[in-house]
């Protein structure tokens, strides 16, 4: 393989890398969970999820050795127009935040076992620290109720870069890599997004994001529908969308998906920001859909519906709403659990405990 020489090198040479996973690894995992002891499909979802990793990591019995969360954070000019309840400098403030472990998920990264990596991917006030990872090539986007929130180019250069970043993390043993987004206004990008990929009117895909309140919500929907009307982004073009109705932490962690995936590793959803740009992923390279774990199901009604038109089914319902990568921190400790029961649960031969007679095998 050629050196990629430019940022569309890197998107198409990580699309071409992705690989199905592997099915012979996936059955050998569902013959692996009829042997425990324990009666067929008593563990339910568990199950699956194993079965799930064994694919994507191309081995019956897995381990999660490394785990990362990713958390990209920037602001949106549509912010302006009254979109959320916290004013744009709670993005760099929570940026903060988080290099000094005082968010939710340091708290719930930590218990998953998980590193987290913080990103400025376009905030309004940049962040000292040798601890960010700076792929901002702006401070945030531009309103996209006047046109186009970055330039393609742009676009282009984040996903790119996001790509870079998981692939470096899976050289160093990452097999499972959460998304986490932070950025005011981001659940605004988010529902113009679903509209444009999935058909859904914005009065479906909008949400109150933040708590707001009545006339936040009619001006939310109104922005959307303005930005729509202005750019016409186009469903078939995906950079272009996240180019017109996107945000830069969006573009970035669409790369992330994309290339966590080139790379053989689990990618972790988190809330409605991240699954629209894992549906930014997807429409770029379908196959990397496979890859990927809803790990919970937001109270923003369009979060649904993008996870539907992914084909994705939620690990957790708990009626979150704050982002950050918090559930995708819970998911990593629930898929942890269920790869360690085939390898450290007995088995009934191992255990000398009788099967049920339709689960005995015949003797021969």
């Amino acid at each position: 393989m050629t050196t990629p020489t430019s940022d569309v090198d890197v998107i198409r040479d990580a699309i071409a890398a992705i690989r199905e996973p592997d099915p012979v690894a996936r059955e050998a995992a569902r013959a692996l969970q009829s042997r425990l002891t324990k009666p067929a499909g008593s563990l339910g979802r568990l199950e699956d999820l194993h079965a799930f990793a064994a694919g994507v990591l191309r081995d019956p019995a897995p381990t999660l050795d490394r785990r990362v969360i990713v958390v990209a954070a920037a602001d949106h000019g549509v912010a302006a127009d009254g979109v959320s309840a916290y004013p744009r400098d709670v993005t760099a403030q929570m940026l903060q935040n988080f290099l000094a472990g005082g968010a939710a998920v340091n708290v719930l990264a930590a218990r998953a076992g998980a590193d987290v990596r913080i990103v400025d991917a376009g905030v309004l006030r940049e962040t000292a620290g040798s601890a960010v990872i700076r792929a901002r090539l702006r401070p945030g986007t531009d309103n996209m109720t006047l046109g186009p929130a970055m330039p393609r180019t742009e676009a282009e250069t984040l996903i790119a870069r996001g790509i870079a970043l998981a692939r470096d993390e899976c050289s160093r043993g990452a097999r499972a890599i959460g998304l986490g987004d932070m950025g005011i206004g981001n659940t605004t990008a988010a529902a113009a997004i679903t509209a444009v990929l999935t058909g859904t009117p914005p009065r479906m895909t909008a949400g109150r994001g933040t708590g707001i309140d009545d006339p936040a919500f009619a001006a939310k929907i109104a922005a959307i529908e303005r930005a729509l009307a202005v750019n016409e982004p186009d469903a078939l073009d995906p950079i272009g969308v996240a180019a017109k109705v996107g945000g830069c932490e969006i573009a970035f962690l669409a790369g992330v998906a994309v290339g966590a995936a080139a790379s053989g590793a689990i990618v972790v959803l988190d809330g409605y920001p991240t699954t629209a740009a894992a549906r930014i992923a997807a429409a770029l390279a379908p196959a990397c859909v496979e890859y990927m774990l809803a790990s919970h199901l937001s109270a923003e009604p369009g979060h649904r519906i993008a996870l539907d038109h992914l084909g994705l089914r939620p690990v957790l319902d708990l009626g979150l709403r704050l982002g950050e990568g918090t559930g995708a921190a819970l998911a990593m400790t629930i898929l942890d659990a269920a790869l360690r029961i085939p390898r450290e649960m007995a088995t009934f031969d191992s255990a000398g405990v009788s099967r049920s007679g339709r689960e005995r095998q015949p003797e021969v």
